[in-house]
């Protein structure tokens, strides 16, 4: 799959920032509740460059200390709310559970994993969703508005996010991009993971399938009944242009579909990172 090199290079990209610079952050913080001396820190070495008691030393130890404390606050903040939310939703879920066409879709189609349900909706949706075990999810009105074809390409799209692990990836890159805002090319990691996720699982649906049309069928049948009983939850999975690219990648396989980095995000994403490092390393010097 063309797609899974650069999935897993821009994944370890975000993680080894995110690594970085939370390993930084929590030497920090134990240097400030616990008084060890860290030799080896950024924020640290930034805030021995000023002396004491001066308007600039106050401003640059309110400043760090600001941006440690918001992202600690919004990590613990983000996952206390997916792990409630998600607790919430798997219950609503199972609620809503219809066991005779949950049975019917595995006997039918054989997923590589039986961890699908069905549940009774007059929506359009199929998704991914939990962590640890993650399920996959059809409603009966997908079932009903979808052919054999259309409905085996959807479900082998969601068995690879699912046998991937997508959710929790993709939660992790967004929370990353939410507490290392400073660092464009974290949010830019986020938004890229999920496009390539989707071409992928679409290239796992076709090589299972052996065909481009059912898959393409079902994404234009999805899309003009999103449009046409606007709003629904189904034209979440067709934000931010992904559809375009998917549809593109049907129509024309081998053509390279851009994923570029602005400019801006680059230059800034660069300095900070750089000056980062270079403060770690004059600290080790």
């Amino acid at each position: 799959m063309r797609w899974q090199r650069k999935s897993s290079l821009v994944l370890a990209l975000s993680l080894f920032i995110a690594l970085l610079v939370w390993s930084q952050m929590g030497m920090y913080i134990v240097h400030l509740i616990f008084g060890v001396n860290v030799k080896v820190n950024f924020f640290k070495f930034c805030i021995s460059l000023f002396r004491e008691n001066t308007l600039y030393y106050f401003i640059v130890i309110t400043f760090l200390n600001s941006l440690v404390a918001y992202a600690i606050l919004i990590t613990l903040i983000k996952i206390t709310q997916q792990f409630v939310l998600s607790r919430r939703f798997k219950t609503r879920l199972m609620s809503l559970r219809n066991i005779n066409l949950t049975a019917r879709v595995i006997q039918q189609f054989k997923p590589m994993n039986q961890n699908i349900i069905v549940i009774d909706h007059n929506q359009a949706m199929a998704f991914t969703v939990g962590f640890r075990r993650p399920l996959v999810v059809l409603s009966s009105e997908l079932i009903e508005m979808l052919d054999h074809s259309e409905l085996e390409a959807v479900i082998e799209h969601e068995s690879f996010h699912q046998s991937h692990h997508d959710s929790l990836k993709i939660f992790m890159l967004q929370l990353i991009s939410q507490s290392l805002w400073f660092i464009p090319i974290t949010k830019w990691t986020y938004h890229n993971y999920k496009l390539m996720s989707e071409l992928l699982a679409d290239e796992y649906a076709i090589k299972k399938t052996g065909s481009e049309l059912g898959l393409g069928s079902a994404l234009l049948k999805l899309i003009k009944k999103g449009f046409s009983d606007n709003p629904t939850p189904v034209l979440v999975y067709f934000t931010d242009g992904v559809v375009n690219y998917r549809l593109q990648q049907l129509v024309d396989p081998g053509h390279d579909i851009p994923v570029r980095l602005g400019t801006t995000s680059i230059v800034i994403s660069i300095y900070v990172l750089l000056l980062f490092m270079g403060m770690i390393i004059m600290a080790i010097t």
